[in-house]
């Protein structure tokens, strides 16, 4: 996580926004695990209301095929998957994409066409 890597060199802006998109995903996928473990009646914890508006249970579950379809197609191409990962956990624009993966920004409007119909595919035949 980059809080943990203190003496971590960023090699430029890119590099950055990459480990920090990677960082939120896996985050709020950790996050949405343990919310759906509490669901099925794991550990309680006070969470404040803050917190507990994050990420409902029904998000929760989203969340997580999300994360599941995104490393199947990771398999499959995994710059397109990282454009996906980018986008959503990241937030980043087109040319921030562009940046981080060193190809045109048209190259990421492609992946990104292509690659967003996936995990709706995905998550629709679950």
């Amino acid at each position: 996580m980059i809080v943990s890597q203190p003496e971590k060199r960023w090699q430029n802006r890119a590099h950055f926004l990459g480990v920090a998109a990677q960082a939120m995903r896996h985050i709020l996928v950790d996050y949405a695990r343990s919310r759906q473990r509490a669901k099925r009646g794991g550990a309680r914890q006070l969470v404040s209301l803050d917190e507990g508006a994050a990420v409902s249970v029904e998000r929760a579950a989203e969340l997580v095929a999300l994360d599941d379809a995104l490393s199947r197609l990771a398999d499959i191409d995994p710059r397109k998957s990282r454009v996906v990962e980018l986008r959503y956990f990241g937030g980043l624009s087109v040319v921030e994409m562009a940046e981080v993966l060193g190809v045109s920004p048209d190259t990421v409007m492609r992946d990104w066409r292509l690659a967003r119909v996936w995990p709706r595919r995905e998550l629709s035949g679950r």
